[in-house]
């Protein structure tokens, strides 16, 4: 996601890298903090996270000193600080798997409960951000997919499969709101320039299930759905992580911004054109 920003927004921002690639390592507190204090930039965009939710369920015995408390929870307090020391504004990428699923449909207000590690670590960066007395932002996507990346996504997972005729087996009882990058990168545009603080839902205006995802994806791109079979999340999900599965998120304080977030298939047809 972080990489389609820049591309999209490097023509009215400078960015400068404060991850691994820049030396960096957020569960370090000074080196964060000297980075954060040498920049010129007004803004951090905390897109960092371990965001593998089967890897953190196995880190979760390891408590706070496993791998996803470390980054997603003392990195995130560690940038939080550097951000309140130099009074920039910080807006941080969280996710829908913050809330429990047991909601038809899930508002920026809805109380978290997270039903895994991977959420439970990233509810507790969103803690910490809330504490802040500076600037902040949380921005909770959702299923983010794009055109080309060297990275998979589920999109581009499905459509590979599908393109070479492989079987599809996809979950009829999950809900997710998958959302388009390019919708994601212009949101945070809006952020960036708005007074606004507390939480947006920057997600697509379409929910459903991954077994009709797949077939819109076949339709889109003309390939045979016939190889997309049906399972339910109790036979897909045996012995991986706990996951929340109705996670319909509302997106309405972003679109009042001005940003229109796409359906999944808007996305797919802009997604097309790109690939075209």
């Amino acid at each position: 996601m972080g990489s389609r920003i820049v591309e999209l927004l490097s023509g009215k921002y400078q960015f400068e890298g404060i991850g691994r690639s820049a030396g960096i390592d957020i569960a370090n507190k000074n080196s964060v903090l000297e980075k954060i204090q040498n920049s010129d930039g007004e803004v951090v965009l905390h897109l960092a996270a371990k965001t593998d939710v089967d890897g953190c369920e196995k880190d979760k015995r390891l408590g706070q000193d496993g791998e996803a408390w470390k980054i997603n929870v003392e990195g995130t307090r560690n940038i939080a600080d550097a951000c309140f020391q130099t009074e920039k504004k910080l807006i941080y990428i969280s996710t829908d798997f913050v809330f429990d699923g047991t909601k038809d449909t899930y508002f920026e207000q809805d109380l978290p409960n997270p039903v895994n590690w991977y959420a439970q670590t990233k509810y507790e960066g969103e803690k910490i951000i809330q504490e802040l007395e500076s600037p902040w932002n949380i921005v909770r996507i959702a299923y983010p997919y794009r055109a080309k990346f060297t990275k998979s996504d589920f999109f581009r997972s499905i459509l590979k499969r599908l393109q070479e005729g492989n079987p599809i087996i996809a979950v009829t009882d999950h809900i997710f709101t998958p959302t388009f990058i390019d919708d994601i990168a212009f949101a945070l545009d809006a952020i960036i320039n708005s007074s606004s603080t507390g939480i947006f839902h920057v997600v697509g205006s379409q929910s459903l299930s991954p077994f009709d995802a797949a077939k819109l994806i076949a339709d889109e791109f003309g390939l045979d759905k016939s190889n997309i079979a049906k399972t339910t999340r109790s036979k897909f999900f045996v012995d991986r992580a706990p996951r929340p599965f109705q996670l319909a998120l509302k997106n309405d304080r972003i679109t009042k911004l001005g940003i229109p977030m796409r359906t999944f298939e808007e996305g797919l047809g802009e997604i097309k054109k790109q690939i075209n």
